[in-house]
């Protein structure tokens, strides 16, 4: 073998995977078709979900903004503006952060880790019996031929244009395009920054600085029709539909880059088959709305990527990556759902009016502000405890404790070596099992999954231990942040919930 997984696609998502993989004992090469990174950015940032991702693996000090990023607490659904602090915790995300920032950052940080990046690698084939074969073989054209290259897995995070999802033949339902929108770095000008866009009679626009003498604007004419993926942009074309939907004539200037993007929404029928796995954004599209197609791609390889390493490692079996499309699917479906609406209130011109009135007026609510936060945020989602696994279409489900299936956000905690903290604590990509109450016979309970489980005996602050806690004496957390079991006193069901999520206790 040439390793455990092969990884297509050097973006957020085949970065961020390959990093958990290492974490996880893995050994993983990244394949990219492009010779170099285009120093492209297409995203301008993420979810507030997305950050607790990056923060749960210590890797926020790496933007270079210390420990926290600039924040805004101030989001929208489909342009309707609201504040998210209804929600406790949540804000819009981070912004400012240009894509080519969080590649740079994850794919430092998975080199690090000893994952071997191979750029100028595009997949041609994929070779018969990865359905029931005990691997995956793939030729790769390279600028010094074709090779074949051999692991146990492949993963195709290479865009919605996935080659990997066409060679394992995994259907890609949804709607097509019904308008072009387009993107454009422009320089030599002076812009009215409007970071959360601007719904005009002709369209709505997007702009925001990006650095000194450069604006990232986004304009999304009424009426522009879908075009060919193969089609180009050039910056004529943005400068004049810009002129139409503000009267802003932005000829004089120049750009680094243009684009077009569209609202098409496609999701893969299935996020894994035999031994080829889809994550980001080439197991679903949708129209840009608030980061959360790059967000997405990271939390499915966050999910994704300590069940597959402790499957190749021979921690657990296979029936672990099951859970994947059982719990990230869900989420995807949902993410279409909302961008979809998203896309109707903010790009639907004079119809969709009445529409903004009403969700206007729903956001004077509390609970509306909470639940809008929570679905845009990704703070909401909820995976299922039950052995069938997954989310419902609400990414909700009744549970003994509110924290079950949930991510457990940053809590202050004390223990024998001092202050730390929940994301602190997740920096290896181990699952933890935090003591609350110096339970001996919890921690002798799980003594048999050490290799693979950090059991913590830390204390929690009073305020925490009321609500988020709500009286749970102990807490396990798989290496994603989300909480798996949960006891009020005693380790009964710790036992199988350790082997169903980390395999097989240790013999001895």
């Amino acid at each position: 073998m040439d390793a455990d997984v092969i990884v297509v696609g050097a973006g957020p998502t085949g970065l961020m995977l390959a990093g958990e993989l290492r974490l996880g004992g893995a050994e993983v090469i990244v394949l990219d078709k492009l010779a170099e990174p285009t120093g492209q950015s297409r995203g301008l940032g993420f979810t507030a979900r997305a950050m607790e991702v990056f923060d749960q693996r210590g890797l926020l000090p790496r933007f270079g903004q210390g420990e926290t990023l600039e924040v805004s607490p101030v989001g929208h659904f489909g342009g309707v503006q609201f504040d998210f602090t209804a929600l406790e915790g949540a804000h819009f995300g981070a912004r400012g952060i240009p894509q080519s920032q969080t590649e740079a950052v994850l794919a430092a940080w998975a080199t690090d880790l000893g994952a071997g990046i191979r750029r100028g690698c595009e997949v041609l084939a994929v070779a018969d019996g990865f359905l029931d074969g005990d691997h995956v073989e793939v030729t790769v054209g390279t600028a010094d031929g074709v090779r074949r290259l051999r692991a146990r897995y492949l993963v195709g995070c290479d865009g919605g244009k996935s080659t990997v999802r066409k060679l394992a033949g995994i259907g890609f339902p949804g709607t097509e395009a019904t308008r072009a929108m387009f993107l454009a770095d422009v320089t030599g000008l002076d812009l009215k920054p409007r970071y959360l866009g601007e719904t005009l009679p002709n369209g709505m626009v997007m702009a925001a600085p990006l650095k000194e003498g450069v604006h990232r604007i986004i304009v999304c004419p009424h009426g522009a029709a879908a075009r060919s993926a193969d089609d180009t942009v050039t910056f004529e074309e943005v400068a004049k539909a810009w002129e139409h939907i503000t009267g802003e004539d932005i000829s004089g200037g120049g750009a680094e880059w243009v684009s077009f993007f569209s609202d098409a929404t496609r999701q893969a029928a299935e996020y894994r088959r035999g031994r080829v796995l889809l994550a980001g954004d080439a197991a679903h599209i949708h129209l840009p709305a608030g980061g959360q197609g790059l967000s997405t791609g990271v939390q499915d390889a966050a999910n994704l990527g300590w069940k597959l390493a402790a499957v190749v490692t021979g921690r657990a079996g296979e029936a672990l990556l099951d859970t994947y499309h059982a719990e990230r699917h869900p989420v995807g479906r949902r993410l279409l759902m909302n961008t979809r609406a998203q896309g109707m209130v903010f790009l639907g011109g004079d119809q969709a009016e009445p529409l903004r009135r009403i969700i206007t007026e729903l956001t004077g609510y509390d609970t509306v502000r909470r639940h809008l936060a929570g679905v845009v945020s990704h703070l909401d989602i909820r995976y299922a405890v039950t052995d069938e696994g997954g989310t419902d279409d609400r990414g909700t489900e009744d549970a003994a404790h509110p924290l079950l299936g949930r991510r457990l956000g940053r809590l202050p905690l004390t223990g024998p070596g001092g202050e730390t903290d929940t994301f602190r604590l997740l920096h290896a990509g181990r699952g933890v099992l935090l003591d609350l109450a110096d339970d001996a016979g919890v921690r002798e309970a799980a003594a048999a999954w050490a290799d693979r489980v950090d059991v913590v005996t830390a204390t929690a602050r009073t305020a925490d231990r009321g609500a988020v806690l709500a009286g749970a004496e102990a807490v396990l957390v798989r290496p994603d942040g989300h909480v798996a079991w949960t006891g009020a006193g005693g380790a009964d069901g710790l036992g199988a919930c350790l082997a169903r999520w980390f395999g097989a206790p240790a013999e001895g």
